[in-house]
């Protein structure tokens, strides 16, 4: 299975990691049409399981959805080096990064299936502020790459302390 994983993952680029890599299947447009109306995609991982499966007749595990989040909320309490908790910071921004792409994925459709309009605002505004927090993660991570030191320190040693900013709220969406 992780053969197959490696090769899918190799054709969108050679020694690309399959983790990184998401595969989308879609019908051409000679294809009847009960066949053009449909798409999926998902984790190359786990096409390569259900791949794998299919071609040696094994069973299919039941289908649960990844916990990606659940191992980084652990990792935060077993990172101790500033360079692990810088990591885990931009682990997090990236799978927000992931969030906000299926928040707008899902608005889009709420607009296509013609659901009232506040829930594709909604989800508009929940994709804004996702991506708003993965940019200020992005700006926060590198700081615990260094040992900082305390306030009172810098205060101690005449050092000004500014606070950090928060992250801008969101403009208004016009459509």
């Amino acid at each position: 299975m992780h053969d197959l994983a490696r090769a899918l993952a190799d054709q969108l680029h050679p020694g690309a990691a399959p983790r990184d890599v998401t595969v989308s299947f879609g019908a051409r447009r000679q294809a009847p049409i009960e066949y053009r109306s449909r798409g999926r995609g998902g984790p190359v991982t786990v096409y390569a399981q259900a791949l794998h499966a299919a071609l040696y007749g094994l069973p299919t595990p039941d289908e649960s959805l990844p916990t990606a989040l659940d191992s980084l909320l652990q990792a935060t309490h077993t990172a101790t080096a500033p360079e692990q908790k810088t990591a885990v910071l931009q682990q997090v921004a990236e799978q927000l990064r992931n969030a906000a792409e299926i928040i707008q994925r899902y608005q889009h459709r709420a607009q296509w299936d013609r659901f009232p309009t506040d829930v594709a605002e909604q989800l508009a505004t929940a994709h804004d502020q996702a991506r708003q927090i993965a940019q200020a993660l992005d700006r926060a991570a590198p700081a615990f790459s260094h040992q900082p030191t305390t306030s009172r320190a810098q205060a101690a040693h005449g050092i000004a302390t500014t606070p950090v900013a928060p992250p801008p709220t969101p403009a208004p969406r016009h459509r």
